[in-house]
């Protein structure tokens, strides 16, 4: 029996996801990108699981779609696309942080998978790339997650010229939260995931879902979804509580 093509774990709070398709570079295909969706909606109501890492076998973390794939579509790639733009954001939407953990090359719906998960840290040698204008291919639905990320002119010369960026420069750009050397990836991952696993959880789902909508709104708007958002989580028990113990000390 082959492989999945996408690996779980759940380690006490942490769900791992494993992109698994190292022989064709982990591309999301039909198959990874429904395998993927369905995982997310079945630890999405886990209350075990408070943080997704999302990592993936082999040299290469995504190389975006499966071109075999976009080329046989009698649809122009049309229902690949929506596809591929509806578990983007079920993975913004997702009521726990996703933490992207990059190993090698993100490239293309890669590279806004990368942009899409909450945070990100990589190796120093990792790369990025929206590289389909190499090919004649802008990449359109890539860049609405890249230029969420990052700022306007860097998202647009990575989707203009096709370049690649070191995992430095994605860090200056906001890309990524961090480049490491590949020994420390594993426990940089670990601490951060373990850290976000001990808060609370309601209060970490209200406060993803409200950044997530505060951010794309005008600042007095987002002041009163920040607002609204804060007098709702000063009623929850895990709130009081913390609060009540910080106040004894």
């Amino acid at each position: 029996m082959p492989d999945p093509i996408l690996l779980r774990h759940l380690d006490g709070p942490v769900a791992r996801l494993t992109l698994n398709d190292p022989d064709r570079a982990n591309v999301l295909s039909k198959a990874m990108m429904a395998a993927l969706s369905q995982a997310l909606a079945d630890l999405a109501d886990d209350p075990t699981v408070r943080v997704i890492v999302l990592g993936a076998a082999g040299k290469v973390f995504c190389a975006g779609h499966d071109l075999g794939e976009l080329q046989a579509a009698n649809d122009s790639g049309a229902a690949l696309f929506a596809r591929c733009s509806a578990l983007m954001q079920q993975v913004v939407a997702f009521p726990k942080p996703v933490i992207a953990k990059v190993k090698g090359a993100a490239v293309a719906a890669g590279c806004q998978l990368v942009a899409s998960c909450d945070l990100a840290y990589s190796v120093e040698t990792a790369r990025f790339a929206v590289s389909g204008i190499n090919l004649g291919l802008f990449c359109s639905t890539p860049g609405v997650a890249l230029a969420r990320a990052v700022g306007r002119k860097d998202a647009l010369e990575m989707l203009l010229t096709g370049r690649f960026v070191g995992a430095a420069e994605a860090a200056a750009m906001g890309l990524i939260n961090r480049a490491v050397p590949a020994a420390d990836l594993d426990s940089l991952v670990e601490e951060i995931a373990q850290s976000i696993a001990a808060k609370a959880p309601d209060a970490i789902a209200l406060g993803k879902s409200t950044f997530q909508r505060q951010s794309e709104l005008p600042l007095a708007e987002a002041y009163a979804v920040a607002s609204a958002a804060m007098a709702e989580n000063l009623g929850f028990e895990s709130a009081g509580a913390g609060i009540a113990n910080f106040l004894k000390r």
